[in-house]
């Protein structure tokens, strides 16, 4: 059974289907291996025991009489606790929605719990899902797999160590500015953001509306594709003969020289074995982009502070004060300049579509950054400010400009590789990133 908590998603739903495995005995397995981690407390902000024995109950005796709803029926999986869950408390990682119980499930909860998964619980996250460091000294800050002394990234933190400690076979999280795509990398997983619109956001506590998404954390590829197709409650894409030969990748030549020498090593790495496998391999610097990436202070904090400032500011003392100063920044912004602003990214978006249209993903360094002390982050306000801004730098380009991304392990610790393609073209991006993870295997 130890062997269970390892295993990836989709080896469970076949071990499951095949009669090898009782979904019940495999709720037992993750329920006694959360139970006895130390790091429970700081992963898992709360359990869902009881719904997760009644629908690993339920998975089982469909699996007995063939009546199976999924290849992850009867899987457990994990929740950041910004998706409501009925009857169990949805906080956002922030005191200021301590106690906060709704009635319903989001719809990708929703959706998931009809394809038959196995609901363990809610993690821990960044407050207000408003940080890429995955620090929160208000709730809890999850401990990064390779150093508890660091970071885990955020804000999907304790959806990235559920994963990664044994916790959780796949977990499902958002990702605003790389909230997905930073701790995936950081806890060495896949982990892809979906496309504006592509997946419901219904019942998912908001940061950003025009930026939020919502995709999974997971071992592999296939269990990506996996989770997507359950979360939207669609089918999953087709990673069969997947391949990188001809496929033309342009590397994104500024944001890759620029990451500091770890990522960018581990990175280099990477593209030798996507060439090796067959790929052609540009570099090239996307002017787009930079347009794009210079209106973030006008877009996040504003749009973000308007959503959450009643709340905030009937009780600011019950915040982490870096998070609050980051709402903050957002309070005095014109809205004629938001309005600019929006008006000037769609323009990018188009502009970024043409100069990649010839091109099958555009890859660079997941982040920037290694993830950095957590001690230090708490008392050196430039240090944080500093390295926040550089955890998501990179991958806020594929928020920015509107992209579906992937980022998947380079082998080397901590340093992921990240693809990004066109909007809604999850499935192509799957396909391409199937054929990358076979490459650095």
């Amino acid at each position: 059974m130890q062997d269970w908590l390892w295993a990836s998603a989709a080896d469970l739903g076949r071990g499951i289907a095949s009669g090898d495995i009782d979904p019940e005995a495999l709720c037992d397995a993750y329920m006694t291996a959360i139970a006895g981690d130390t790091n429970r407390d700081t992963i898992y902000a709360r359990l869902t025991e009881d719904r997760a024995r009644a629908e690993a109950g339920a998975a089982a005796t469909r699996a007995r009489n063939g009546l199976r709803r999924g290849p992850l029926d009867g899987v457990p999986i994990s929740w950041k606790d910004l998706f409501d869950s009925a009857g169990t408390a949805t906080e956002a990682g922030t005191a200021l929605l301590k106690g906060r119980v709704p009635q319903d499930d989001a719809v990708v909860l929703a959706n998931a719990t009809h394809g038959g998964a196995v609901c363990l619980g809610k993690t821990h996250m960044s407050e207000l899902a408003f940080s890429g460091l995955g620090l929160n000294p208000v709730t809890a800050t999850p401990p990064n797999r390779h150093d508890a002394a660091l970071v885990p990234g955020g804000s999907s933190s304790g959806a990235a160590t559920s994963v990664a400690f044994g916790l959780a076979s796949v977990a499902i999280g958002s990702d605003t500015g790389g909230s997905v795509r930073n701790p995936a990398a950081w806890n060495d997983l896949v982990g892809l953001k979906t496309t504006l619109g592509r997946v419901p956001v219904k019942g998912a506590v908001p940061l950003v509306e025009s930026m939020d998404t919502i995709g999974p954390l997971a071992r592999t590829v296939e269990d990506a594709a996996l989770a997507l197709a359950l979360i939207e409650g669609g089918v999953a894409a087709d990673l069969n003969g997947a391949t990188l030969v001809g496929k033309r990748l342009l590397v994104l030549a500024d944001y890759a020289d620029t990451s500091r020498d770890a990522p960018r090593a581990a990175f280099k790495h990477a593209v030798e074995r996507f060439k090796a496998a067959g790929a052609i391999i540009e570099r090239a610097e996307i002017a787009a982009v930079g347009k794009a990436m210079d209106l973030t202070p006008l877009l996040f904090a504003p749009e973000g502070y308007a959503i959450w400032r009643d709340v905030i500011e009937a009780s600011p003392h019950l915040m982490f004060d870096r998070i609050l100063e980051r709402f903050r920044q957002g309070r005095d912004v014109a809205a004629a300049d938001v309005l600019d602003a929006r008006r000037k990214r769609q323009a990018a978006e188009a502009e970024y579509l043409t100069a990649t249209a010839g091109y099958d993903a555009v890859i660079l360094p997941t982040a920037a950054i290694l993830p950095p002390d957590r001690e230090r982050l708490l008392t050196d306000e430039d240090y944080y400010v500093a390295e926040n801004l550089m955890a998501l730098r990179n991958t806020r380009v594929g928020n920015m400009l509107g992209l579906c991304g992937l980022t998947l392990p380079t082998g080397v610790p901590m340093c992921g590789v990240m693809a990004l393609c066109p909007p809604m073209q999850e499935e192509r991006l799957l396909r391409l990133g199937a054929a990358m993870e076979a490459a650095l295997a």
